[in-house]
């Protein structure tokens, strides 16, 4: 019997939905895996399908399709390794979220996950049937035990596939990227490892899917925790980990450690790669923004260069009188620095004929905020008029601060189709610019260096929708603000709470007043990349009508 044992890892992106488009990877995967002499090759969770397929998976068709492809998938790739890859299954007319191993034309066996994840961004439990645990299957010279995904995160799956004599821990994954969720995921492992004595190999999909982010990552331990091997964050990649059986066992010969980057490169990292899977899956090829000469705008426009390229990117500036000569000034540097197309288009003439179009409706009432949104949505249509002519995805550029308490316009402000500054506080914002213009890679396609001036980013932020306005006019100031909404929204802190940390009662009540009659809001807003566990939509979920408030 042999001691070695070669297992290749796809650490890859798929498609939700392109069925042929993901087996057509799988088989160039196992193509380079025959080529390495691997034994097998493995790929992440629900592979075949893409994730997460949300309701799609009940679908008679396309399980069907599935069933086709992972049969034909088997037949292609009989002469070689091992194939593991995940998918959705109806196995004795139950649905499962399975991992199936294909090896000599046929398919060798299926593991059907038995923890269903039914929280946060997760609905599991409501579209998949739960199975029991499954036991390890053989693969050459050893047996693999495969926990998949929120298996791996308690302790018996494994404890039970070891016990029947899982010689490795081989754990598919589609965990979404959220800011440190790797140590948490690594903490896990750990704990898997060292109650099992198996070395464990942790394979995750990377890539950009609606809201989420997937961002690889993935890893193998060693029995005691010692890493071995790391792949990169946010990249696709391809790795084989030779595995020797000695006298305590099988072991994983030290391989490649991808350095992982902190939480700002990080998160920027999951903005540009979610904008730019978003865009490349839906078919879109060039976004256009309104360009204020404001920090949102000037992110979400380096952003799309990142993702896209700035000749792709199309920026418009749509000035009233109330904008002021900075902020053309520096929307006209930062579309010069990007080596972005910036164009002009006037809204005074549109807002002057609607306005004279109301005046008899509005007639004796005094102006306010109605006039302020007229603005705005005359912006958001002629963005979506030049959207729709050009084809180019109109991005929104709200960020998660001004979405919790809703400023922002519907159908002004947040039109648009994606949103990469969804999930980031307005005062991440600030050190993000400032964290870009220090820092460049080579998986960013816009320009190095400074590109976001640094008046861009120090002065006070301004609608400019009425005379001298500022945030602050409005909101508290938001190092206040962001550090309230923090408490409110990523951790359910009540308002007595808060007022004991330090804050006034008046401005945490309305901080919180605001969020909750702004939910009518956020249903409608664009969707934009998770960067936290607490973003707007499905780890977050409340209802648009709600009379309760905590009165503190």
């Amino acid at each position: 019997m042999s001691d070695r044992f070669r297992l290749t890892l796809a650490q890859l992106n798929p498609t939700l939905g392109d069925i042929a488009g993901n087996a057509a990877k799988a088989r160039d995967a196992w193509a380079h895996a025959k080529s390495e002499a691997a034994d097998m090759l493995a790929l992440p969770e629900m592979f075949l399908s893409g994730y997460q397929t949300q309701d799609l998976v009940w679908r008679a068709a396309f399980q069907q399709d599935i069933r086709a492809a992972l049969t034909q998938l088997a037949t292609d790739c009989a002469d070689g390794p091992l194939i593991g890859v995940g998918a959705p299954l109806v196995i004795d007319g139950a649905l499962y979220n399975a991992w199936a191993v294909l090896g000599g034309g046929q398919i060798r066996a299926i593991i059907r996950k038995h923890h269903l994840p039914n929280s946060s961004v997760f609905d599991e439990k409501r579209l998949f049937a739960p199975s029991e645990i499954c036991g390890p299957y053989a693969a050459g010279p050893l047996r693999i035990g495969t926990p998949i995904c929120e298996d791996a995160w308690f302790e018996d799956v494994a404890e039970a596939q070891a016990e029947s004599g899982a010689e490795l821990l081989l754990v598919p994954n589609g965990s979404p990227y959220a800011r440190h969720r790797h140590d948490t995921r690594m903490t896990h492992m750990v704990a898997r490892v060292v109650e099992t004595g198996l070395p464990l190999v942790y394979l995750n999909l990377v890539g950009g899917q609606d809201d989420q982010v997937f961002d690889g990552a993935s890893f193998v331990l060693n029995p005691g925790g010692q890493l071995a091997l790391q792949l990169p964050a946010h990249h696709e990649a391809l790795a084989s980990v030779d595995f020797t059986r000695g006298a305590d066992g099988w072991r994983a010969d030290p391989g490649p450690r991808a350095p992982l980057p902190d939480a700002w490169e990080q998160d920027y990292h999951a903005m540009v790669l979610g904008l730019r899977d978003y865009l490349h899956k839906s078919g879109f090829a060039r976004v256009v923004l309104g360009l204020s000469g404001g920090i949102d705008s000037a992110l979400v426009a380096v952003i799309a260069a990142d993702a896209i390229g700035a000749e792709n990117v199309h920026c418009v500036m749509l000035p009233s009188e109330y904008t002021a000569q900075g902020s053309l000034d520096d929307a006209a540097d930062l579309a010069r620095r990007l080596g972005c197309r910036l164009d002009h288009v006037s809204i005074e003439a549109s807002r002057a004929a609607i306005e004279g179009a109301l005046a008899p409706v509005f007639a004796g009432r005094n102006r306010d905020v109605t006039e302020e949104n007229i603005q705005s949505r005359i912006r958001g249509t002629l963005l979506m008029a030049i959207s729709n002519k050009t084809g180019a995805l109109l991005l929104s550029t709200g960020n998660k601060s001004e979405l919790a308490v809703g400023y922002a316009t519907i159908y002004g402000d947040m039109n648009g189709g994606y949103n990469p500054i969804k999930d980031l506080y307005k005062t991440r914002v600030f050190d993000t610019c400032r964290w870009r213009n220090a820092n460049h890679r080579d998986w960013m396609q816009g320009p190095g260096g400074e590109v976001i001036a640094p008046r861009i980013i120090d002065k006070p932020p301004s609608a400019e929708l009425r005379p001298d306005q500022r945030d602050q006019d409005s909101l508290p100031p938001y190092e206040v603000l962001d550090a309230i909404l923090e408490a409110l929204v990523e951790r359910d802190v009540s308002i007595a709470d808060l007022v004991a940390q330090g804050f006034e009662r008046d401005t945490v009540k309305r901080v919180e007043h605001l969020v909750a009659i702004s939910e009518w809001k956020r249903h409608q807003s664009a969707p934009g990349p998770r960067l936290t566990d607490r973003a707007f939509w499905l780890d977050r979920r409340y209802p648009l009508v709600n009379r309760w408030r905590d009165e503190g």
